[in-house]
Formats: structure tokens, sequence, C-alpha cells
């Protein structure tokens, strides 16, 4: 169990984990795809952490449409497009792809991942998600942990969770029973653990990187933390299908069972009728990034 690496109420000062992280650096990535509405907030909640306890404030772009690289510049951050990061492999869609080549694009020892559409981002999430790593040695992936506000009103979020990842983790990994958001992309690592493990194309990176941390240093090198609320879009249930497909050929791959590309079929109602809605599914793996840069 996690009962021993479970913060349920994190209290670290930011002055402590400044003084705790001594000559370490720190990346704040935010992956984002056509978040002009919620990036610059998100953005605004960390930088007043630059050149103290964070060192780099980046914002993935995965070719957005909308105005979301000029908002997060203006908020404070640094924005990379995904498609000028390892510029000599075709970019795949999905947000594994753009956290993958934020490996390449940041130069921290630890990295704190944020997703961009969060609303009323709370400026603790950062310190709370660093403290594990700073303060204790052996910890290599923390979780964040939240309640998930359905359409903002109510607890119902996390539907993906409680319907398929918990389910499947129960049923293939045991161990990880106690890890309350395994799919939250609220996280921290350390470079030497992210760097030296696949990234899953799309939306099973969350659930392949912590199957991956559990694999290779066992519970000891998990911890998870309270963040409070979290409050974001919420999707259509054919997005959350599209969503768990992926999840699940991840999970099952990383636990050694065969899991293949193939379409997900959906059904739509048209003019009464209801036809299929085929919708091809990427699982496949980007390969250790360390690895990549090795052989440039």
């Amino acid at each position: 169990m996690l009962a021993d690496r479970t913060w349920q109420s994190p209290e670290w000062s930011v002055s402590a984990l400044v003084r705790a992280k001594g000559a370490r650096t720190v990346s704040v990535v935010l992956p984002a795809l056509d978040e002009e509405a919620t990036v610059g907030a998100v953005v605004e909640s960390v930088r007043p952490l630059l050149g103290t306890l964070v060192d780099e404030l980046v914002v993935l772009d995965s070719a957005s449409t909308d105005r979301t690289a000029e908002v997060a510049a203006a908020a404070g951050a640094r924005v990379v497009h995904r498609d000028r990061v390892l510029p000599e492999l075709p970019a795949r869609p999905g947000k594994g792809e753009v956290l993958w080549r934020s490996l390449a694009a940041t130069t921290g020892d630890l990295l704190v991942f944020l997703d961009s559409d969060l609303v009323d981002p709370d400026p603790a999430f950062v310190p709370a998600l660093l403290g594990p790593l700073l303060t204790l040695s052996g910890i290599h992936l923390v979780k964040g942990f939240y309640r998930r506000p359905l359409r903002l009103e109510s607890t119902g979020g996390g539907r993906v969770t409680e319907l398929l990842a918990r389910p499947v983790l129960s049923a293939l990994r045991p161990e990880l029973a106690g890890v309350i958001q395994p799919l939250g992309g609220e996280y921290a690592g350390t470079r030497e653990f992210l760097a030296s493990v696949p990234f899953a194309a799309g939306y099973g990176v969350e659930i392949g990187l912590l199957l991956d941390a559990h694999a290779r240093y066992g519970l000891a090198g998990l911890a998870q933390v309270n963040l409070g609320v979290r409050k974001h879009r919420n999707r259509s249930l054919l997005q959350l299908g599209v969503m768990s497909r992926q999840i699940l050929g991840t999970a099952l791959s990383r636990c050694g069972l065969p899991a293949a590309d193939a379409d997900l079929t959906q059904f739509v109602q048209v003019g009464g009728e209801w036809v299929p809605d085929r919708v091809p599914v990427l699982v496949a793996d980007r390969p250790p990034m360390a690895e990549v840069l090795e052989r440039r």
C-alpha cells in the first residue's frame, strides 16, 4: 500500500522546498492543444515560482489553431511548438507525444506536468507535487489526487478512472489499488525515470508511466499528494470511449498482453438510424528519450 507515501494535507513551504532542492533543477511543462481560454491562468499560477523553486516553465504547443501560444507567452511561459522538437521525427497525434517531446525541450532534473485546461488552478499544485521528490530519497513518480467535479458542479468527474482504470489495475496490477488518481494529468517525476521508459503516444501515457514506475521501482518509488479540487473541461462519452481504448491498450501492453492498434467502432444516430463511426486508435509507444538523444 501507499499509506506511508500519501500526503492528505501537504504542508511543505516553498522556502523549505527551495532549501531541499539544492543544486537540482525543476522544469514545469504544460501540454496544450487549443487551450487559449485556460492556459494563461495555469501559467500565471506557476510563474511566481520561477527563479526559485522552478527553473523552467514551458508550454509545449501541440499544433493549436487558436491563440494558445500567444496567451501562454504573454502570461510568462516559454512556448515551444511540438514540431520544432526532434523535427526529424514526424509528429504523432496525442498528449503522450507532446509530453515525450518535452523531455528533449527541457533540462530540469525533475519535471512537473500540469494540464493546461485547468480552471482556477491552485498555485500550491507544483510545490505539493515536488514535496516528496525533494525531501525523500528513492521517489521517482508523484501523482496528484483530487476531487474532480463533473461540469464543475458535482463529484462525478473521473469517469474513465472509475469505470476502466481502477478495475484494470485491480485485475492486472493489484498492488496499485492504493493509487487514488492513476490517470490524473498533474504529476511529477525524475528525469532519470522519465527519460528511461517509453511514452504512449495518446491518452495512455499516464497509466503507462505509472505501470513502468511500479515495475521498475515498486511501491517504494511512488508517492501521491492531495491537490484539493481539480476543475477542467469535461468530455463527451464518445470522446471518453476513444480515450478508454488508448488507456486499455497501454495497460495491457505494459502487463505483457497483446493490444494491437485497431479502429474503435462507435455508433451515432443519423436521421433516426444508428450508424457506425470508426475511429483509428494509436497504441504504439515512443522509445525512451534517453535512447533517442543518445543516437542523435
